[in-house]
């Protein structure tokens, strides 16, 4: 990346930040206390009912999960409304325009949708030690899994983004798709709870294999092959990137 794109990435990256750092109470803080709600309610009430889970504490199994579910809501918002917004501002005009390759403005909002991502991820894992002592095995799964995952999330935001024509288009796929994939995901149980069809089945969901890698980093165990999870998500990233600069490059969905 030569100078003149990295300022542009830069700038791009820049904007992205001030624009959720500006409301911070709402996209920083807001998460963390619904993520406490979810370890009072599931990790002590429940928790104390379930005991064990996969040899561990019932909160500490649940901790990561809803870690990952955090860094994945917001991850994705935050590329989906703030590249939507810019679209029907007619700001993604000058964007078109400009003499910048569209890697660079994709990056440049992936670049947001991940630094919020991973700002509220690191904000729950600090609410979380109010309840619990985290438990990490492997810094590096953690790290690898959690910045692999918001980037994923970024990009869906951003395809999600690119076809919507209102702003409720936005928050259909969150709410019909994206929750239940994640409440599905093996967030809260172990797969080897279910029946084998079921097993099956939770295995076309990509959201298990980022919950179990990230459990995996923080535990050491993992309902899958660590190996396949990050296969699943490197696909992933090399699928949806695709799909990101082809729509941009040919500007579908980008003339409101």
């Amino acid at each position: 990346m030569n100078r003149a794109y990295w300022v542009a990435f830069k700038s791009l990256l820049i904007k992205e930040v001030m624009r959720f750092g500006r409301i911070w109470v709402q996209t920083l803080v807001s998460p963390a206390i619904t993520m406490a709600l979810y370890f009072v309610v599931f990790g002590n009430l429940i928790g104390n009912r379930i005991g064990e889970m996969g040899g561990f504490s019932y909160m500490a199994y649940i901790i990561p999960g809803l870690i990952m579910m955090s860094v994945i809501t917001n991850s994705y918002s935050n590329v989906a409304s703030s590249f939507f917004n810019t679209k029907m501002q007619r700001n993604i005009e000058e964007l078109m325009v400009a003499p910048v390759p569209n890697y660079v403005i994709i990056a440049g909002y992936i670049g947001g949708g991940v630094t919020r991502g991973l700002a509220v991820g690191f904000i729950v894992s600090i609410v979380s030690l109010f309840f619990i002592e985290l438990q990490i095995v492997y810094l590096d799964v953690i790290f690898a899994t959690v910045l692999m995952t918001s980037i994923v999330f970024s990009l869906g935001g951003l395809i999600n983004a690119v076809y919507a024509r209102t702003f409720d288009d936005i928050s259909l796929i969150p709410t019909f798709i994206l929750t239940p994939m994640t409440y599905l995901g093996g967030v809260f149980y172990s797969l080897s709870l279910l029946s084998e069809f079921w097993q099956g089945v939770s295995k076309l969901n990509p959201i298990m294999y980022m919950v179990n890698a990230f459990r995996y980093g923080f535990l050491g165990v993992s309902d899958v092959s660590i190996v396949t999870s990050f296969s699943v998500l490197s696909m992933l990233i090399v699928s949806l990137y695709s799909v990101a600069w082809y729509l941009i490059s040919r500007g579908i969905g980008l003339r409101t």
